[in-house]
């Protein structure tokens, strides 16, 4: 049985993704069965081939941060790594709040983003050790749960106070006579703004704010 992890590279930098192809092919365990060059590769990509991890830049046509919800939305199940020179708070933030599972930095070695590989696939969440701490610095200086359910818009405080109660993307849409799709951008805005990674953090967190 093939127990190989079966990567996706997309990065719009064509001597960098080659560089990342060519050194996970050269450690036992890795198979390459596609590369891409932007946000739209990596959702036909995860559509079409579904591979175990999915590594992709934020900086690039289509904007990776932005490819994340539509990549998830055709492959729900999809492990998605960020592989990327930004150390922004920001952008760990808005990758791991839209569904990415992984952030990793350019600058590290083969060894240690196959490492990072191995834990994503496995099922389990990772971000580059120097990121950990700035991160859990920034969540201590972050607004109370009521500031942040404040800078949502009325349309968004609909569209959580139903999903609070239980309600599907589709329920919701019907209920408030959106499309679907409009619903989910509406979720992902929210997950952002919330800081939250998915809709049961964020129905926790209206919970938590009426209740100071």
């Amino acid at each position: 049985m093939d127990t190989r992890i079966r990567v996706a590279v997309v990065d719009d930098h064509p001597l960098f993704r080659e560089g990342v192809t060519r050194s996970l092919s050269e450690i036992d365990g890795f198979e390459i069965i596609a590369e891409g060059s932007s946000g739209a590769d990596a959702v036909r990509i995860a559509e079409n081939l579904q591979p175990d991890v999915l590594l992709m830049d934020i900086s690039m046509p289509d904007g990776g941060l932005d490819a994340i919800p539509a990549i998830l939305d055709v492959a729900p199940a999809q492990r998605i790594v960020m592989l990327t020179v930004s150390e922004t708070s920001e952008d760990v933030t808005t990758a791991l709040a839209r569904g990415a599972v992984g952030y990793v930095l350019k600058g590290v070695g083969a060894l240690t983003l196959a490492e990072a590989i191995r834990t994503v696939a496995a099922g389990d969440g990772y971000v580059a050790p120097t990121l950990s701490a700035r991160l859990i610095s920034a969540r201590s200086e972050m607004p109370s749960k009521s500031a942040l359910i404040a800078s949502l818009t009325p349309r968004e405080m609909e569209v959580l106070e139903l999903v609070a109660v239980g309600m599907s993307n589709k329920h919701v849409a019907i209920e408030l006579d959106l499309q679907e799709k409009t619903v989910k951008h509406h979720m992902t805005q929210i997950l952002t703004k919330l800081g939250v990674t998915n809709r049961t953090e964020a129905a926790m967190a209206l919970r938590d704010a009426r209740q100071t």
